[in-house]
């Protein structure tokens, strides 16, 4: 009889022999937020609204409030055979200090199960003196410094001196950086081009994980060249999100073709360290992830016409320990 194969349980089997599933990218401390009577907040608002519109579940959350939903959802990615986790927590003047507490919390009681490490989200920005006073608290407290150039680059038209704030701060600390860039599936979008040039000009080379990128593709291939050469030369990495960004809403703009992935099968070739993550599970922003590792990683694979198991395995594994600073 011949044999029968299953890719799905080949690349498990040797995510495992690799040390387990690495998930790069989460937002554990807004996990299982969402429910039927506030999914009309995910249908009818942009992302861009929701950085507002899910302070309704941070304002009045406790620490116990959001040490359950992370244990949640540690629980979730321990089912599957995660043994790293890198999620973002929102410390903000909505939320102050509540969440990375409760995080810290839940780190403690996972230990002997699960690597984790926390970034800082700046939902509010790190201009505004309010938001810019609970940042700086996080970047003492977290692993990894985290930011959100584009909330100051809409309210301010500062997304560049968010950059310049999350690097300096990176520096000071000796932590990574962690930047979400390029989220809108638009040619509009250059923050990747940016977050390169900040890099080398802060001395952070190898230091700095761009998150999403799924703007890097609405480019031209002249420019998508440019680009990865940037990010060889600063050494930024990027975490790939894939069912975060595959419902981006139909516009009329034009673009060359792609599908709204972080575009793997151009970056891996040209040296470029690619991790996966899940993004936010089951909230506001993403309703219908449920932090399924392999459903992510197979949509990349598939989205991105990449079936190159060996660097797929990478992705969800050595390379996720790499963008989190646990291996060099």
């Amino acid at each position: 009889m011949k044999t029968q194969w299953h890719f799905k349980d080949l690349i498990l089997k040797e995510i495992k022999k690799n040390g387990g599933w690495v998930n790069a990218h989460a937002h554990a401390d807004r996990a299982f937020t969402i429910n039927p009577e506030t999914l009309d907040i995910y249908r009818k608002h942009s992302l861009e609204e929701k950085w507002d519109l899910v302070d309704v579940v941070k304002k009045d959350a406790s620490v116990t409030d959001y040490y359950d939903r992370i244990c949640k959802a540690i629980e979730v990615l321990l089912a599957q055979g995660v043994t790293v986790l890198g999620s973002f927590i929102d410390v903000d003047p909505v939320c102050e200090d509540r969440a990375i507490r409760g995080a810290i919390k839940a780190r403690e009681r996972y230990k002997n199960d699960m690597t984790i490490r926390f970034a800082n989200q700046t939902l509010k920005g790190v201009i505004e003196p309010e938001a810019r006073k609970w940042f700086d608290v996080a970047a003492a407290m977290v692993d990894i410094i985290g930011g959100l150039p584009r909330r100051d680059e809409r309210d301010y038209g500062k997304g560049s001196e968010h950059m310049d704030i999350l690097l300096e701060s990176g520096k000071k600390y000796g932590k990574m950086v962690h930047v979400h860039v390029d989220q809108f599936n638009t040619p509009e979008d250059t923050e990747t081009e940016l977050l390169c040039d900040k890099t080398i000009e802060h001395g952070m080379i190898g230091r700095v994980v761009a998150i999403h990128g799924i703007s890097i593709a609405t480019h031209p291939k002249a420019y998508r060249e440019m680009v990865y050469k940037k990010m060889k030369k600063a050494g930024v990495m990027m975490i790939s999100c894939p069912i975060a960004w595959i419902d981006s809403p139909r516009n009329e703009t034009s673009m060359p073709f792609h599908n709204a992935l972080t575009p793997i099968d151009e970056l891996v070739p040209r040296g470029i360290t690619v991790a996966l993550g899940t993004d936010n599970i089951c909230d506001y922003m993403v309703p219908f992830c449920d932090g399924d590792m392999w459903q992510e990683l197979s949509l990349l694979m598939t989205g991105c016409r990449y079936p190159e198991i060996d660097e797929v395995v990478k992705i969800a594994t050595i390379n996720g320990r790499k963008v989190l600073g646990l291996t060099e």
